[in-house]
């Protein structure tokens, strides 16, 4: 080989032994139950407090978007469908997840620290990009969301009746994004359509790495809803 070339990708396969998957099945088995374990052994505090460092400049990094972007956003869409399971019994299951055990809602996704709701609202502590970020969610029914009426990525209501519109904002009301989430039932299924909105000024990687967290966390808060069925 020349100094020049590129060499090529190396291939391994699993001929035999293990059964029950792939490699990278087993690793994800593998690296789930190691990341429960350092959740449950350091707790919904130890985890705060581990993570206080990279939240205090996350947050900053999303205020100063917010302050330069002036109140302008661009969005993004992950569009996800599913088949054996409606929307209705989808988003029941997730509303009695975010009234109880945050355990469900943290497994779904292995950036997710905290979900609950506490004095200002529904808190949320996960990556936003590379960011640590502490924020919260809410605003349904307010003036606040008028923006949601007219958002480009509003789908029609006979197709999406199910919608769910929110802000992302930091503990001192500082609004750093907003979220639409639509879902439309089909003949075995059905659509999600989970539109995130960041501020301008927000790398372009920011919004592309959430386009997957939504498809990561939803895939298995999806699968988890029908699990929870059976």
């Amino acid at each position: 080989m020349t100094d020049n070339q590129t060499p090529s990708p190396v291939a391994v396969t699993l001929e035999s032994g293990p059964t029950g998957g792939s490699i990278d099945d087993f690793e994800l088995f593998y690296a789930r139950r190691a990341l429960d374990r350092f959740r449950s052994r350091l707790g919904r505090q130890g985890l705060l407090d581990l993570l206080a460092e990279d939240i205090e400049q996350g947050n900053a990094f999303l205020r100063e978007s917010a302050r330069t972007s002036d109140g302008n956003f661009k969005a993004g869409t992950t569009v996800l469908n599913t088949q054996g399971l409606t929307s209705g019994v989808f988003l029941d299951w997730m509303e009695k997840a975010f009234a109880g055990d945050e355990g469900p809602l943290l497994a779904a996704h292995p950036e997710h620290y905290a979900m609950g709701t506490d004095s200002i609202g529904a808190r949320v502590v996960e990556n936003i990009g590379p960011h640590v970020a502490d924020f919260y969610m809410g605003g349904w029914g307010t003036e606040a969301l008028a923006w949601a009426k007219d958002a480009a990525e509003l789908l029609p209501e006979s197709e999406f009746p199910r919608k769910m519109s929110s802000n992302l904002f930091l503990a001192d009301g500082t609004v750093v994004g907003r979220a639409l989430i639509q879902f439309g039932d089909t003949t075995d299924g059905f659509t999600a359509n989970l539109t995130v909105y960041f501020p301008v000024t927000c790398p372009d990687e920011v919004l592309e790495h959430h386009l997957r967290h939504y498809a990561v966390e939803f895939r298995n808060w999806i699968v988890a809803a029908a699990a929870a069925r059976a």
